[in-house]
Order: C-alpha cells, then structure tokens, then sequence
C-alpha cells in the first residue's frame, strides 16, 4: 500500500460552514473520504461573518501573512472537525477581509477587493501550515479563490513547501478571477509569471489562468467536463490554454454522502423505501402534494426541480415550454432561486396553474430532500453542468432524471432504451426549448404508457452507485502523479 499523504485542503468555502456551490460540498466530503482512506487532512477557509465564531476553538497566536506592497497583514485562527470526523478545519479570520454578509458578493456585486482577498487568504494558508507545524505532500487547491496557491509553492514559499506538490480542481471555468495587473505585486513573485503562457489575459491577471499554469495536476469534476473545457463552447476562452495542459488534466466525478441522500435512511423523508421495495415513495409523493397544495393524486407524474434559477441551468428552457407542458396531464414543482424575472414568471405560473403547478421561491435542505424522495422525475435541463448532484441524488431516490447530454450529467446519466431495457433517466442534446418538450414528453409517456419499465428503470437507478470513496481512490491516483511530476 502507499504510504499515507499530508494532504493541505484549501478551499473558500465549506458546506456546514458557509456554501454558494457544489466546491462547499467537496470541501466537505472529499477530506473525509480521504482520512478514511489513511491520509492526514488538514482543510483551511475563511471565517466569515456568518460562521459563529463562539462554537470554534480559539488558536493562541496570530498570523502575520505578507502582502507584498501592503506590508504585513495579520490574521486570527480558530479551529474545529469536520462534522462526523475528526478532520481538521482551521478558518483564517480578518475581519476588513472576512466580516462582510457575502462570501463574494453583495446582492450579486461582487466586492472590488476580491483579489485582495483572497490572495490573502492563500497566503494565510502557508503561514498557518507553518504555526501548526504541518508538512503537505499535498496542497489541494479549488477554483481562482485559491488559484494562486500554486505559483506561491513554487516561488514566494519555496523553501519552506518547495517539496510539497499543488493540484487545483476546476469546479466551474465560467468564474476565472480576472483583476487589474497590479495585484501581480501582492504576490511577491516577481512579473515573470505575467505572461501570455500564465497569468496574463488581454494586459489583466487571469488567477485560475495562471494556477492551471503552475499546478502540477488540474482535476475536473467529470470525464466529460474535462473535455468540454477544451472547446470554444465550454472553455469561456481558456481552452486553448488548457489544451496546453492536457497532459496533467484528470476529470473525476463528484461522489455522493450516501447517509445524507439515501431514501433508505433519510428522516426528512414521510416513509423510508428501497429499491427493493419502492411502496415508501408513494407516501413520499401524497406529502409532497400535500405541501404544495397539489391535487392528491398517485397516477399523474410529478416532476420536481431543484436549483438556481439562472441561464446555465436552462432555466430560460424551463421557461419556453412550462406551458406547452402543463396542458398535459402531470404536476410540477419547484424549488430555487436566482434571477429576478425567473421568479416573477414563475410565481405567475402557479398563480395559473394552482392545481398543477407550484413554486417555492428560495431554499430548504428539508424541502430538497422532500421533492428528491416524492417526484417520479427530475428536471435538470443544464446549458453546462461540469458535475452536478442533484441528478445523482435523484438516482438515489428513484426519481429519474431529464438532463442535457452534458459534462457530469452525461457521465452519470445513462439514456433510456426501451428495446434494451436499458438506463436510468431521459437525455437530450440541443440546448432548445424544443429538444427539452420532447424529452420531457418521452419521460411521461413512459411513466404513464409503459409503466413495467418505468418501474424497473427507477430500480436500476437506485443501484448506481457514485460514492465519495469511490471519487478518493481517483484522487489519490491524481496526487501521486502531481507528486512524481514534481520530483522529476
């Protein structure tokens, strides 16, 4: 067996802690999947305003974190486990920084100082791993929060971390950190790196441009997103720059807390149920029509949505066809929030479709998990989804998923065949409004005309397995690699 890694987890947010996206969800499960396996994890964030800071130890000592141009910063450090686990997550607290109500933004502006804020946070990391006397095989960073943590191992804290290997993970490229060229001196790495080949994009510092330059491995969150990025349609302008760094790109699907999304052992749920046993889901579905003040009906098929409401996850599909759709014998309901004009039509909906249709503007673990356990069908109709969860949630529960043929619902989602008896949901191609209606219509066709497959489909689906221990063992391959490529 390998020997185990000191892995550095760095990420700016941590779901428990403080969440916006999918990166909150990995930070949380992949360093316990990781501790699990052998390794010793240590995972650094922020420490927000939100995160009450009265339930976390306080570490004596502050931080002096240096700013190049600025002087030295100082930071606060207060620690506790992840929840279920003895893995350590130590936040960085800086209350100009740190002490607003947004992690990144305020009512969707993003702060002017993002730069400044979190190149400070990635080098708050290096001088925490000192305080703490810890020594990283491996510094895993995420997304252009943390991107310059990379070229900061190998330049401006070579000495102390020179030996330790950087892998960043690309949870999502439409978000790059681009800045004025001025926060290059905040680094302390001199302007070598500001090149066309690193951090340099149109005479401004691209953070994630430059972090895929210098990491020594890139993972994605699927096999297929990891090809997408090296298009025009899916590279938001990097593909040809990551097309450079093919040879060190690995994509690895997001895995699933099974304890937390299984209709077997989830207590938010009206009845427990099993792919052996499917009668729980029944219960399921009259509670969830029973919240929404739906018709209380067991044959018409209910077909849920969870997300944001926002234009890559096809909400303007959504949009174009709800009507076309609800002339058709079936119910729908939804859960999320984003863009404003997506939550007046949709709320206008409900109020014409009352019977049919309903909508609950914003966000509830508990009503995810209820819509997840009492819908026949999953709405997931994305413009570009590097890995998505909701759709392996949906597997989960037997709730079978219409999704774009694209990144991870591609890899997760196998299309439905009829001659075959085959697959577990209904996938489309075109991102049109049409493709969507008809995928939509072959589902419910299927639910209400060819029901023994329909049944066994939802069977297979809660058989599929995409567990977090499973998306380690990939990680790990990925770290050896980043490791032996650093040594040569």
């Amino acid at each position: 067996m390998n020997r185990p890694l000191n892995i550095l987890f760095v990420a700016s947010e941590v779901a428990s802690f403080a969440k916006t996206g999918g990166l909150a969800d990995v930070a949380l499960s992949l360093p316990k999947a990781l501790s699990e396996m052998g390794h010793n994890v240590v995972v650094v964030m922020p420490r927000y305003y939100a995160i009450d800071k009265s339930k976390l130890t306080h570490v004596e000592g502050v931080l002096g974190v240096p700013m190049g141009v600025m002087g030295e910063l100082w930071a606060g450090v207060y620690h506790t486990t992840l929840p279920k686990s003895s893995v350590s997550v130590y936040f960085i607290e800086h209350e100009e920084f740190f002490g607003r109500s947004g992690l990144y933004d305020h009512e969707g502006r993003a702060y002017d100082d993002n730069a400044v804020r979190f190149i400070f946070f990635s080098k708050a990391v290096f001088s925490l791993a000192k305080m703490i006397d810890f020594h990283p095989d491996i510094i895993h960073a995420n997304d252009w929060h943390t991107a310059v943590v990379p070229l900061l191992a190998k330049r401006r804290f070579v000495h102390d971390f020179g030996d330790a290997a950087t892998v960043l993970t690309l949870h999502n490229l439409e978000h790059q950190g681009v800045f004025h060229k001025s926060v290059m001196e905040l680094l302390e790495c001199g302007w070598e790196p500001f090149t066309p080949e690193a951090f340099e994009s149109m005479d401004f510092v691209n953070l994630l441009k430059g972090g895929i330059a210098y990491a020594d491995a890139v993972t994605t969150v699927s096999k297929r997103y990891a090809w997408e990025i090296q298009t025009p349609e899916f590279g938001f302008g990097l593909q040809q720059h990551i097309n450079a760094h093919a040879h060190k790109l690995f994509g690895i699907v997001n895995g699933v807390d099974y304890m937390e999304w299984s209709p077997e052992h989830d207590k938010r749920i009206a009845a427990n149920y099993s792919a052996e046993t499917l009668d729980g889901k029944l219960l399921c579905k009259k509670e969830l029509q029973k919240h929404f003040h739906l018709e209380q009906r067991d044959d018409v098929p209910l077909v849920g949505f969870v997300g944001r409401f926002a234009k890559q996850k096809g909400i303007e599909l959504i949009a174009e066809i709800i009507e076309w759709v609800l002339g058709h014998d079936v119910q729908i309901v939804m859960l999320g929030a984003g863009e404003k004009w997506a939550e007046g039509y949709f709320r206008h909906i409900a109020s014409r479709y009352g019977s049919k249709f309903a909508i609950h503007v914003g966000y509830s673990d508990d009503l995810a998990h209820k819509i997840e356990a009492g819908s026949d069908l999953f709405l997931m109709p994305s413009l570009f989804e590097p890995c998505g969860l909701n759709q392996i949630y949906s597997l989960s529960y037997g709730t079978l998923p219409i999704v774009r043929k694209t990144g991870g619902l591609d890899d997760t989602i196998e299309n439905f065949n009829a001659l075959a008896n085959s697959g577990v949901g209904f996938k489309f191609e075109d991102a049109t409004p049409h493709a969507l209606y008809n995928t939509i219509m072959w589902a419910l066709d299927t639910y209400t005309n060819n029901k023994e497959a329909f049944v066994a489909m939802q069977k297979r689906a809660m058989q599929q397995h995409f567990g977090w221990d499973d998306a380690a063992k990939e990680y790990d391959v990925v770290y050896r690699y980043a490791l032996e490529r650093l040594q040569k």
